[in-house]
């Protein structure tokens, strides 16, 4: 698995994957000057346009980590080209055109695999393992606690399409994950209590949702874009038959006790130090389906469920009442 192409937006990606040990014959950028650049360094071709890059006979299958506005656009092109497709969430901020990148990806007929990651984690994973193994019974209450360590920069809020789209959307994919039940209703309240600015920009910092199942569960999620104490990741499925929970990982597993009392490590302070191992984990679940013809372990309705969701969220809240999902769609 080889990355071949990189879109220099926002640190954005795309990545044309090939065979393990084969070399990277081609690099594309959206700076042409970049591209020539690094192509010159490794000896390699510059593309003129992702077109071509996804096009090559030689290139196997396509990994879409762009900005969010492109995401279809690349979907789309790969479907046409008969490549393998796996790609960021969220699929785009529009239903309609999720429903047009989906539309592709089922005329071509091509594995498609969607990157919700923290369903890779080992703990989050055992979590729903436990519930669908009945462990604890029936499903009566969820509560997901998703918490970052500080709010991103204004110019990322003002693009990402809100907290519900682009934070609370894992939370809402985890909730259908753990659960194994669609959600019927969505009712959240939203406020700006870490940063003025952030409301200005027509966002919420501070969020708590609630959620109805078709099963009569209840899922209660918790956001803030600024937890002090690190990066705080959560579930827990409480049921007729007991609870089972995933809590989060300490950078170190030392404990200290004196005088003043116990201490332990703190939490990992970003995401990619709590969610390393779920990330490899999904590149290799995305492997295997190719090289095994396997279902999708995130599919395409995965990758337009949470969407409705986060929609569903945005309208809760500036209305005032619970949203009906099939209000959404």
């Amino acid at each position: 698995m080889l990355g071949c192409g990189r879109i220099g937006r926002m640190h954005a990606e795309l990545l044309t994957l090939r065979a393990p040990g084969a070399t990277c014959p081609v690099v594309y950028d959206v700076l042409g000057e970049a591209a020539s650049a690094v192509a010159a360094e490794l000896g390699l071709d510059a593309a003129a346009s992702a077109q071509e890059l996804i096009e090559r006979d030689d290139v196997d299958a396509v990994a879409i980590c762009t900005s969010t506005d492109t995401h279809v656009d690349l979907i789309v092109a790969a479907a046409r080209a008969g490549k393998p497709i796996f790609c960021e969430k969220p699929l785009s901020l529009n239903l309609a055109e999720v429903d047009r990148g989906l539309e592709a990806v089922a005329a071509a007929g091509v594995p498609f695999m969607v990157g919700f990651n923290r369903r890779f984690d080992p703990s989050h994973r055992e979590v729903r393992d436990r519930v669908a193994a009945g462990d604890v019974g029936d499903v009566h209450v969820v509560r997901i606690t998703s918490r970052d360590p500080a709010p991103p920069p204004l110019t990322y809020i003002a693009v990402s399409g809100g907290i519900f789209c682009d934070m609370t959307i894992h939370d809402f994919d985890m909730a259908r994950y753990v659960t194994g039940s669609e959600v019927l209703e969505v009712y959240a309240k939203g406020a700006v209590l870490v940063d003025p600015a952030i409301g200005e920009a027509g966002d919420f910092d501070t969020t708590v949702i609630v959620l109805t199942h078709a099963n009569g569960a209840m899922t209660v999620i918790d956001n803030s874009r600024q937890a002090v104490y690190g990066y705080d990741q959560r579930v827990e499925v409480f049921g007729s038959q007991g609870i089972v929970s995933s809590d989060n990982p300490l950078v170190t597993t030392t404990t200290v006790r004196d005088g003043r009392g116990g201490r332990v490590a703190a939490l990992p302070y970003f995401f990619l130090e709590r969610y390393t191992q779920s990330y490899l984990s999904e590149w290799e679940a995305f492997v295997g389906m190719l090289r095994d013809g396997t279902p999708s372990p995130v599919g395409p309705a995965d990758g337009r469920a949470p969407l409705v969701l986060g929609l569903a969220a945005g309208r809760s809240v500036a209305e005032r009442r619970p949203v009906s999902v099939e209000e959404i769609t």
